[in-house]
């Protein structure tokens, strides 16, 4: 393009990107990532891959089939409630067998050379079934954790505002969802579940965190709450707590050993302020409260209280203290 017509063209407000083929290091970059891909390619078997955009669109259904009267609002057309489930539910029942069979082949050693595989496609079929079938109890969950947030937060005039605006609240019931399919020994989909929520509210669950009812992350940016984390009920987290692993446990060879119980078990009743750090696989006592910032490796009694150190403040007058 001439430099008359690059000039122009910026005064119009408008560009336009001519592909280089002759530059020849354009076709080096080319023929660099083409050669990547198909030795990725060559390496795997071709399968597709879940799609993180689908994934999204069926989060959304089934937070619309789990409270109908809050959200989904476009499936509305005059049709009654149970017709509007009916919908969304068999929408989001075809989407989940799909992604679910995609990240099933993923990992799938059944028939190597194959792009699609029989067993994985009926194991999709019956997760799909059994998220399904799970879907009221996950519902009667999430009720007590919207109860639990109302009821700890004097901020909340009513539940409705808890499902609409909260972030903890929407970490949390992407969380329900994401840890039936980790029970269900689905790849990749659970994860994505969780990123999803964590690129959204700024809190990192782990798929795989066992948490109990009446669940409450109050403001909950930069909450991380590890794989083999084990949280009872009626537990109240604040932004910025972490529930970590202290070290990782590494084989013979070096490599680290996968699954081993890592992070921590909080017990039934806890408050943990914002800020705390706790690391490893110690446990935090029924009734226990843990003060903001602190950063604890030991275990910590039931009813038991930790806090920072008080500062000290003195002050020297006429050469005292010297």
């Amino acid at each position: 393009m001439s430099t008359s017509k690059e000039a122009s063209r910026a005064r119009s407000g408008a560009f336009e990107f001519e592909p280089v083929t002759e530059d020849g290091r354009l076709v080096r970059v080319l023929d660099e990532l083409c050669a990547a891909n198909e030795r990725f390619q060559n390496e795997r078997r071709p399968v597709a891959f879940p799609s993180r955009a689908v994934v999204a669109e069926l989060v959304e259904d089934l937070r619309t089939v789990l409270y109908p009267v809050h959200f989904g609002s476009k499936e509305g057309g005059g049709r009654n409630l149970r017709q509007r489930l009916a919908l969304v539910l068999d929408r989001a029942r075809h989407a989940l067998e799909e992604q679910v069979r995609r990240g099933l082949e993923f990992a799938c050693e059944h028939v190597p050379n194959s792009a699609r595989c029989a067993i994985c496609a009926l194991r999709a079929s019956e997760v799909s079934d059994a998220l399904v079938s799970r879907l009221p109890a996950i519902r009667r969950t999430l009720d007590a954790d919207v109860r639990a947030a109302f009821d700890g937060d004097p901020a909340l005039t009513s539940v409705d505002e808890a499902l609409f605006c909260y972030p903890g609240v929407r970490a949390t019931l992407q969380h329900r969802i994401a840890h039936e399919l980790y029970n269900l020994q689905v790849p990749l989909i659970p994860r994505i579940i969780s990123e999803l929520a964590h690129s959204e509210t700024g809190i990192d669950i782990h798929p795989g965190a066992r948490i109990g009812a009446s669940f409450f992350i109050d403001h909950g940016t930069g909450v991380v709450i590890g794989e083999t984390a084990l949280i009872g009920c009626r537990v109240r987290l604040y932004q910025g707590v972490t529930l970590g692993a202290k070290s990782f446990a590494t084989d013979e060879h070096g490599r680290l050993i996968k699954g081993a119980h890592r992070h921590p078990i909080v017990e039934d009743d806890v408050v943990i302020y914002a800020g705390a750090t706790i690391l490893g696989r110690i446990t935090i006592g029924r009734g226990a409260t843990i003060g903001g910032n602190v950063w604890l490796t030991r275990s910590v009694p039931p009813g038991s209280r930790v806090h920072q150190v008080q500062a000290r403040q003195e002050t020297f007058e006429n050469g005292s203290g010297i």
